[in-house]
Protein backbone atom coordinates (compact mmCIF):
# COMPACT_ATOMS: atom_id res chain seq x y z
CA UNK A 1 0.00 0.00 0.00
CA UNK A 2 1.24 3.55 -0.85
CA UNK A 3 2.70 5.66 2.53
CA UNK A 4 0.40 7.90 2.16
CA UNK A 5 -2.71 5.91 1.77
CA UNK A 6 -1.86 4.00 5.08
CA UNK A 7 -0.72 7.84 6.71
CA UNK A 8 -4.33 8.81 5.34
CA UNK A 9 -5.98 5.00 6.94
CA UNK A 10 -4.26 5.68 10.49
CA UNK A 11 -5.74 9.09 10.61
CA UNK A 12 -9.33 7.78 10.08
CA UNK A 13 -8.78 5.06 12.78
CA UNK A 14 -7.62 7.66 15.08
CA UNK A 15 -10.73 9.64 14.46
CA UNK A 16 -12.77 7.16 14.57
CA UNK A 17 -11.31 6.21 18.49
CA UNK A 18 -12.14 10.30 19.44
CA UNK A 19 -15.25 10.00 17.58
CA UNK A 20 -16.56 7.55 19.80
CA UNK A 21 -15.10 9.03 23.09
CA UNK A 22 -17.92 11.13 22.18
CA UNK A 23 -20.90 8.36 21.98
CA UNK A 24 -21.63 8.79 26.00
CA UNK A 25 -21.98 12.17 26.09
CA UNK A 26 -23.93 12.33 23.00
CA UNK A 27 -26.15 9.19 24.51
CA UNK A 28 -26.63 11.26 27.65
CA UNK A 29 -27.67 14.50 25.91
CA UNK A 30 -29.89 12.26 24.03
CA UNK A 31 -31.84 10.39 26.99
CA UNK A 32 -31.69 12.91 30.10
CA UNK A 33 -32.32 16.39 27.23
CA UNK A 34 -34.02 15.40 24.35
CA UNK A 35 -36.50 12.36 24.80
CA UNK A 36 -37.91 13.96 27.84
CA UNK A 37 -39.39 16.68 25.67
CA UNK A 38 -41.66 14.57 24.15
CA UNK A 39 -43.48 15.35 27.81
CA UNK A 40 -44.38 18.65 26.67
CA UNK A 41 -47.60 17.34 24.99
CA UNK A 42 -48.94 17.07 28.56
CA UNK A 43 -49.17 20.70 28.65
CA UNK A 44 -52.07 20.35 26.42
CA UNK A 45 -53.61 17.17 27.86
CA UNK A 46 -55.52 16.14 31.17
CA UNK A 47 -53.06 14.53 31.77
CA UNK A 48 -53.16 11.28 34.52
CA UNK A 49 -50.10 9.14 35.15
CA UNK A 50 -52.55 5.65 34.91
CA UNK A 51 -53.26 6.99 31.26
CA UNK A 52 -49.39 7.39 30.54
CA UNK A 53 -48.02 10.06 28.28
CA UNK A 54 -50.03 9.40 25.01
CA UNK A 55 -53.96 9.49 27.19
CA UNK A 56 -55.95 11.39 28.74
CA UNK A 57 -58.12 14.17 26.64
CA UNK A 58 -56.77 17.29 24.96
CA UNK A 59 -57.41 20.71 26.52
CA UNK A 60 -55.81 22.76 24.05
CA UNK A 61 -54.68 26.04 25.98
CA UNK A 62 -57.02 25.47 29.14
CA UNK A 63 -53.80 25.03 31.80
CA UNK A 64 -52.14 28.31 29.97
CA UNK A 65 -55.56 30.61 30.46
CA UNK A 66 -55.56 29.26 34.52
CA UNK A 67 -52.08 29.99 34.38
CA UNK A 68 -52.31 33.67 33.38
CA UNK A 69 -55.56 33.90 35.39
CA UNK A 70 -53.80 32.81 39.18
CA UNK A 71 -52.76 35.64 41.37
CA UNK A 72 -50.40 33.79 42.11
CA UNK A 73 -48.39 32.95 39.42
CA UNK A 74 -48.45 36.51 38.28
CA UNK A 75 -46.78 37.24 41.71
CA UNK A 76 -44.42 34.60 40.94
CA UNK A 77 -43.46 36.13 37.65
CA UNK A 78 -43.20 39.34 38.86
CA UNK A 79 -40.80 38.04 41.62
CA UNK A 80 -38.51 35.77 39.34
CA UNK A 81 -38.40 39.24 36.88
CA UNK A 82 -37.29 41.85 39.71
CA UNK A 83 -35.26 39.27 41.09
CA UNK A 84 -33.20 38.01 37.95
CA UNK A 85 -33.20 41.95 37.07
CA UNK A 86 -31.27 42.92 40.30
CA UNK A 87 -28.91 39.79 39.89
CA UNK A 88 -28.19 41.03 35.94
CA UNK A 89 -27.02 44.74 37.13
CA UNK A 90 -25.40 43.72 40.16
CA UNK A 91 -23.51 40.22 39.66
CA UNK A 92 -23.14 40.53 35.79
CA UNK A 93 -20.71 43.58 35.69
CA UNK A 94 -18.91 42.80 39.68
CA UNK A 95 -17.11 39.54 37.96
CA UNK A 96 -15.74 41.58 35.20
CA UNK A 97 -14.40 44.53 37.69
CA UNK A 98 -13.10 42.04 39.77
CA UNK A 99 -10.92 40.51 36.91
CA UNK A 100 -9.49 43.68 35.75
CA UNK A 101 -9.08 44.13 39.39
CA UNK A 102 -6.71 41.27 39.82
CA UNK A 103 -5.29 41.41 37.02
CA UNK A 104 -3.36 44.18 37.89
CA UNK A 105 -2.33 42.95 41.60
CA UNK A 106 1.57 43.05 41.40
CA UNK A 107 1.96 40.05 43.54
CA UNK A 108 1.63 36.66 42.40
CA UNK A 109 0.97 34.65 45.12
CA UNK A 110 -1.30 37.46 46.85
CA UNK A 111 -3.26 37.34 43.37
CA UNK A 112 -3.39 33.21 43.90
CA UNK A 113 -4.94 33.48 47.29
CA UNK A 114 -7.53 35.75 46.17
CA UNK A 115 -8.87 34.15 43.31
CA UNK A 116 -8.78 30.75 45.41
CA UNK A 117 -10.71 32.07 48.27
CA UNK A 118 -13.05 34.31 46.14
CA UNK A 119 -13.86 31.03 44.10
CA UNK A 120 -14.50 28.67 46.84
CA UNK A 121 -17.98 29.98 47.87
CA UNK A 122 -19.22 28.99 43.80
CA UNK A 123 -19.15 25.16 45.30
CA UNK A 124 -20.89 25.33 48.63
CA UNK A 125 -23.43 24.19 48.97
CA UNK A 126 -26.81 26.52 48.92
CA UNK A 127 -28.25 24.41 51.75
CA UNK A 128 -24.73 25.60 53.52
CA UNK A 129 -25.18 29.12 52.61
CA UNK A 130 -28.80 28.96 53.81
CA UNK A 131 -28.13 28.20 56.90
CA UNK A 132 -25.30 30.41 57.42
CA UNK A 133 -27.11 33.16 56.66
CA UNK A 134 -30.15 32.61 59.12
CA UNK A 135 -28.01 32.23 61.71
CA UNK A 136 -25.78 35.58 60.59
CA UNK A 137 -29.39 37.41 59.80
CA UNK A 138 -30.69 36.24 63.06
CA UNK A 139 -32.12 39.03 65.15
CA UNK A 140 -29.51 38.21 67.92
CA UNK A 141 -26.97 37.47 65.30
CA UNK A 142 -23.32 38.79 64.49
CA UNK A 143 -24.84 41.21 61.76
CA UNK A 144 -27.50 42.62 63.84
CA UNK A 145 -25.19 42.93 66.95
CA UNK A 146 -22.13 44.54 64.68
CA UNK A 147 -24.92 47.08 63.35
CA UNK A 148 -26.26 48.02 66.71
CA UNK A 149 -22.68 48.60 68.40
CA UNK A 150 -21.77 50.86 65.52
CA UNK A 151 -24.69 52.70 66.01
CA UNK A 152 -26.51 52.26 62.65
CA UNK A 153 -29.35 50.63 64.04
CA UNK A 154 -31.60 51.28 67.30
CA UNK A 155 -32.71 47.62 66.96
CA UNK A 156 -32.32 44.36 65.52
CA UNK A 157 -33.87 44.21 61.55
CA UNK A 158 -35.71 41.15 60.82
CA UNK A 159 -34.09 40.66 57.35
CA UNK A 160 -35.52 36.95 56.83
CA UNK A 161 -39.30 38.54 57.98
CA UNK A 162 -39.54 41.83 55.93
CA UNK A 163 -40.40 41.60 52.38
CA UNK A 164 -38.44 44.72 51.55
CA UNK A 165 -35.09 43.18 52.17
CA UNK A 166 -35.76 39.64 50.45
CA UNK A 167 -34.15 40.76 46.66
CA UNK A 168 -31.45 42.93 48.31
CA UNK A 169 -30.37 40.11 50.03
CA UNK A 170 -30.89 37.52 47.21
CA UNK A 171 -28.77 39.57 44.71
CA UNK A 172 -25.91 39.99 48.16
CA UNK A 173 -26.04 36.20 47.73
CA UNK A 174 -24.98 35.81 44.18
CA UNK A 175 -22.60 38.94 44.48
CA UNK A 176 -20.58 36.57 47.23
CA UNK A 177 -20.95 32.97 45.66
CA UNK A 178 -20.22 33.64 42.00
CA UNK A 179 -17.78 36.81 41.44
CA UNK A 180 -14.85 34.91 41.81
CA UNK A 181 -15.94 32.57 39.90
CA UNK A 182 -17.25 34.24 37.33
CA UNK A 183 -14.20 36.51 36.81
CA UNK A 184 -12.17 33.03 35.72
CA UNK A 185 -12.83 33.42 31.96
CA UNK A 186 -12.28 36.74 31.99
CA UNK A 187 -9.14 36.52 33.57
CA UNK A 188 -8.18 33.68 30.70
CA UNK A 189 -9.30 36.09 27.80
CA UNK A 190 -7.17 38.78 29.36
CA UNK A 191 -3.73 36.54 29.98
CA UNK A 192 -4.16 35.90 26.13
CA UNK A 193 -3.64 39.66 25.25
CA UNK A 194 0.08 39.68 23.58
CA UNK A 195 2.60 41.42 26.17
CA UNK A 196 3.83 43.58 23.27
CA UNK A 197 0.77 45.34 22.97
CA UNK A 198 1.00 46.35 26.99
CA UNK A 199 4.74 47.29 26.04
CA UNK A 200 3.75 49.51 23.33
CA UNK A 201 1.08 51.18 25.02
CA UNK A 202 3.60 51.70 28.03
CA UNK A 203 6.15 53.38 25.15
CA UNK A 204 3.50 55.81 24.35
CA UNK A 205 2.85 56.90 27.71
CA UNK A 206 -0.33 54.68 28.63
CA UNK A 207 -1.29 54.31 32.85
CA UNK A 208 -3.09 51.52 33.81
CA UNK A 209 -6.74 53.22 33.51
CA UNK A 210 -6.00 53.86 29.66
CA UNK A 211 -4.13 50.45 29.49
CA UNK A 212 -7.55 48.83 30.80
CA UNK A 213 -9.82 50.87 29.27
CA UNK A 214 -8.00 50.50 25.48
CA UNK A 215 -6.34 47.26 25.73
CA UNK A 216 -7.76 45.09 28.51
CA UNK A 217 -11.67 46.14 27.68
CA UNK A 218 -11.51 45.71 24.07
CA UNK A 219 -10.02 42.66 24.61
CA UNK A 220 -12.64 40.96 26.73
CA UNK A 221 -15.62 42.73 25.28
CA UNK A 222 -16.96 39.54 22.86
CA UNK A 223 -17.16 37.82 25.90
CA UNK A 224 -18.81 40.29 27.62
CA UNK A 225 -21.31 40.08 25.25
CA UNK A 226 -21.96 36.24 24.49
CA UNK A 227 -21.98 35.47 28.32
CA UNK A 228 -24.99 38.97 28.50
CA UNK A 229 -26.50 36.82 25.59
CA UNK A 230 -27.11 33.64 27.99
CA UNK A 231 -27.75 35.62 31.23
CA UNK A 232 -30.83 37.52 29.55
CA UNK A 233 -31.63 34.30 27.99
CA UNK A 234 -32.10 32.44 31.43
CA UNK A 235 -33.60 36.17 33.29
CA UNK A 236 -37.07 33.92 33.91
CA UNK A 237 -35.81 31.00 35.23
CA UNK A 238 -32.88 32.84 37.63
CA UNK A 239 -30.72 30.00 38.63
CA UNK A 240 -30.30 30.95 42.11
CA UNK A 241 -34.01 32.30 42.22
CA UNK A 242 -35.26 28.83 43.63
CA UNK A 243 -32.20 27.97 46.01
CA UNK A 244 -33.31 31.34 48.03
CA UNK A 245 -37.08 30.81 47.53
CA UNK A 246 -37.04 27.47 48.50
CA UNK A 247 -34.31 27.64 51.97
CA UNK A 248 -34.71 31.32 52.60
CA UNK A 249 -38.78 32.14 52.02
CA UNK A 250 -41.08 32.09 54.20
CA UNK A 251 -44.66 32.89 55.01
CA UNK A 252 -43.56 36.86 56.02
CA UNK A 253 -41.44 37.54 53.23
CA UNK A 254 -43.80 35.42 50.69
CA UNK A 255 -44.43 38.46 48.75
CA UNK A 256 -41.10 38.70 47.48
CA UNK A 257 -39.50 35.53 47.49
CA UNK A 258 -42.17 33.40 45.56
CA UNK A 259 -41.04 32.71 41.76
CA UNK A 260 -41.82 30.66 39.49
CA UNK A 261 -39.61 27.67 40.72
CA UNK A 262 -41.09 27.41 43.42
CA UNK A 263 -44.56 27.85 42.06
CA UNK A 264 -44.20 25.24 39.38
CA UNK A 265 -42.75 23.01 42.11
CA UNK A 266 -46.17 23.92 44.62
CA UNK A 267 -48.12 22.55 41.43
CA UNK A 268 -46.53 19.79 40.38
CA UNK A 269 -44.66 17.91 42.42
CA UNK A 270 -47.01 19.21 46.00
CA UNK A 271 -50.51 19.26 44.36
CA UNK A 272 -49.52 16.57 41.97
CA UNK A 273 -50.69 18.81 38.47
CA UNK A 274 -48.29 17.55 36.56
CA UNK A 275 -50.00 18.94 33.29
CA UNK A 276 -49.80 22.49 34.93
CA UNK A 277 -46.63 22.35 36.08
CA UNK A 278 -45.92 21.62 32.60
CA UNK A 279 -47.21 24.30 31.22
CA UNK A 280 -45.31 26.64 33.88
CA UNK A 281 -42.25 25.43 32.78
CA UNK A 282 -43.31 25.60 28.99
CA UNK A 283 -44.29 28.88 29.15
CA UNK A 284 -40.84 29.84 30.72
CA UNK A 285 -38.96 27.82 28.36
CA UNK A 286 -40.36 29.81 25.47
CA UNK A 287 -40.04 33.66 27.28
CA UNK A 288 -35.98 32.43 27.79
CA UNK A 289 -36.58 31.80 23.92
CA UNK A 290 -37.68 34.73 23.04
CA UNK A 291 -35.33 37.10 25.22
CA UNK A 292 -32.02 34.66 23.49
CA UNK A 293 -32.86 35.78 20.28
CA UNK A 294 -33.77 39.22 21.17
CA UNK A 295 -30.50 39.43 23.32
CA UNK A 296 -28.48 38.03 20.35
CA UNK A 297 -30.06 40.06 17.31
CA UNK A 298 -29.67 43.44 19.32
CA UNK A 299 -25.81 42.04 20.15
CA UNK A 300 -25.10 41.84 16.49
CA UNK A 301 -27.25 45.31 15.63
CA UNK A 302 -25.12 47.29 17.98
CA UNK A 303 -21.83 45.65 18.84
CA UNK A 304 -21.50 42.40 15.78
CA UNK A 305 -20.88 40.26 18.92
CA UNK A 306 -23.48 37.77 18.82
CA UNK A 307 -23.90 33.93 19.26
CA UNK A 308 -25.48 32.98 16.11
Amino acid sequence: MHPRKIKTSRGWDNQLILQLMLLPALLTLLIFSYLPMFGIVIAFKDYNVLDGLFGGAWVGFDHFREMFGDERFRSALRNTLAMSSIKLVVTFLAPVLFALILNELPLARFKKWTQTLTTLPHFLSYVIIATLTMIFLDPKGIVNGLLQSLGLTNGPIEFLAEPGHFWTLGASLDLWQETGWGAIIYLAAITGINTEIYEAAKVDGAGRLRTIWHINLPAIRSTIMVLLILNIGSLIYGGSNFNQSYLLGNVFNRDTSYVLGYYTLDNGLLQMRYAFATAVDLFQSCISLVLLLAANWTAKKINGSNIF
